[in-house]
């Protein structure tokens, strides 16, 4: 009985001498390394959120990808430590990273999707865009996918790589938009009092802007019309009030002054047959 105690005693402080100092050298590693990544992390996240071109999400991203590098190394260097063949793992780690990108292939092409998006920023949160064949007002920009709101307030989800990979249309990218119409008058009307008087309806509206200059001027003989085009410049805000108000008060001046919007019409004859 005591010669087995003895064996055992004598198996442990062997295994102790010969392990005892990976052990302690392991446990110091792990603390430093995981002390380091966290010191990064903060680091990386800090230089981000000071960047204007950097957004808040992306800066995350980053910040956490280089706190699990710091770790992956830190665990490989506790295994080599211990006797470990790392370059093998290596490999079997980087078939195994093969593997499941190509399984993920979509998933990972909507995460670089959104990156790209995240670093060019052809639109931000509260933009007015047209992406992906989908028009609304961006509520979220995240690494997958990107949430829009349609303008009757219908929540709509797009992978980033369907935006990335399409033409994108940002409204509310510049400051001013120029407001386009197209007003009709009759052939038998003036055209330079119509054009007055379209003027005068764009100075009395304090939402036009005076640089750029407005533009009034015949685009088009019509088929039953004299067609002016109007074109008006005016804070990005204001785009679809001036829009609306401008063709409503249009309307009335040309009632005030008896100029005439034709509509289509057609004269319908009558030959009778009777003899």
């Amino acid at each position: 009985m005591e010669e087995s105690v003895t064996q055992y005693t004598d198996m442990i402080v062997e295994l102790g001498t010969q392990y005892g100092l990976n052990i302690i050298f392991a446990i110091l590693i792990l603390i430093i390394g995981f002390w380091i990544a966290g010191r990064v992390r903060n680091m990386v996240l800090k230089v981000c959120s000071k960047s204007q071109k950097i957004d808040d999400t992306l800066g995350v991203f980053f910040s956490s990808l280089a706190r699990y590098i710091i770790i992956i190394f830190t665990l490989l260097a506790v295994l080599d430590r211990f006797g470990v063949e790392t370059a093998s793992l290596i490999a079997i780690l980087g078939a195994a990273s093969l593997a499941i990108g190509l399984a993920l292939q979509g998933t990972l092409s909507n995460v670089a999707a959104g990156v790209m998006l995240l670093i060019f920023r052809p639109f931000k949160v509260g933009d007015f865009i047209d992406g992906a064949g989908h028009a609304g007002t961006v509520k979220d920009l995240g690494l997958f996918v990107t949430e829009m709101a349609t303008g009757d307030n219908v929540k709509i989800i797009i992978p980033n790589s369907q935006i990335w990979g399409s033409s994108i249309k940002n409204f509310s990218a510049n400051e001013h938009r120029r407001v386009d119409l197209l007003i009709g008058i009759g052939y038998d009307d003036d055209i330079d009092k119509a054009i007055a008087e379209i003027g005068a309806v764009l100075d009395a509206d304090d939402r036009v802007l005076k640089d750029p200059a407005s533009a009034i001027f015949v685009g088009e003989l019509g088929a039953s019309s004299v067609d002016i085009v109007v074109r008006a410049w005016t804070a990005n805000a204001n785009y679809w009030p001036l829009k609306a108000a401008l063709t409503k008060n249009i309307k009335h001046r040309f009632d005030e002054k008896d100029i005439n919007i034709p509509y289509p019409q057609r004269d319908v004859h009558i030959v009778s047959s009777v003899k």
